[in-house]
């Protein structure tokens, strides 16, 4: 009897593609050339995916929404405060690279600055800017006030900037199990919400008024 054939998902075309990348030591050229491999006709890839750079998003993407998953497992976690939770998620997110770290440091070669693979990181993107979002305490929503959906943005945007350089800061440690990245995301992580505690939205208003001011006058 004929086997019956396995239904392709998302996470096969994932496998199959990372294999692809590492094997090769380089991206799959083109849909072409990957179905053809994996005796896949490009209708069955197209249903799941509209472009190679689409399998490469979704990897990312699945990294993120493992981490979170993995984090959501603990029961503990819900009652961290701001700060645990981000160190949780570092600490999670990037056990979770280590793990794929042949991948992604190969998927991520052409540029040693990940702001530049914007497009590859677009997806995982989104994904941590909500993450953020959940992750502000109502006492800090109270500091923002009327003010909250604007510095909420930056906040979110600086929380990106800070991973992105932490992404940078893993590809480049050599050290054994990767301990100064530990280090990194626990001083940096510190380092944020320290600022973000002394730093009132207030005296920042007041600075930017200062700077705005002077910027005219000299013009």
């Amino acid at each position: 009897m004929a086997t019956k054939k396995q239904a392709l998902t998302k996470d096969k075309i994932v496998s199959m593609y990372m294999n692809d990348t590492l094997e090769n030591n380089e991206k799959p050229k083109s849909v072409f050339h990957f179905t053809k491999t994996h005796k896949l006709s490009e209708s069955e890839f197209y249903s799941l995916f509209g472009t190679l750079e689409g399998v490469e998003k979704e990897i990312f993407t699945m990294f993120i929404t493992k981490t979170l998953e993995l984090l959501a497992q603990n029961k503990e976690y819900e009652t961290y405060d701001m700060k645990s939770k981000m160190l949780s998620f570092y600490f999670t997110f990037f056990e979770m690279l280590s793990a794929n770290r042949s991948y992604v440091v190969l998927s991520l070669k052409d540029s040693k600055n990940p702001l530049k693979n914007v497009k590859q990181l677009s997806d995982l993107r989104i994904h941590f800017k909500t993450f953020v979002s959940t992750i502000i305490s109502d006492e800090y929503r109270i500091k923002l006030d009327k003010l909250q959906d604007i510095q909420e943005k930056a906040l979110q945007e600086s929380a990106w900037f800070q991973l992105m350089m932490t992404l940078k800061f893993w590809m480049d440690d050599s050290s054994a199990s990767f301990e100064k990245t530990d280090i990194f995301i626990e001083k940096s992580v510190n380092a944020s919400f320290e600022l973000m505690n002394t730093a009132p939205l207030e005296s920042l208003i007041d600075f930017g008024k200062f700077l705005f001011k002077e910027k005219i006058q000299h013009n």
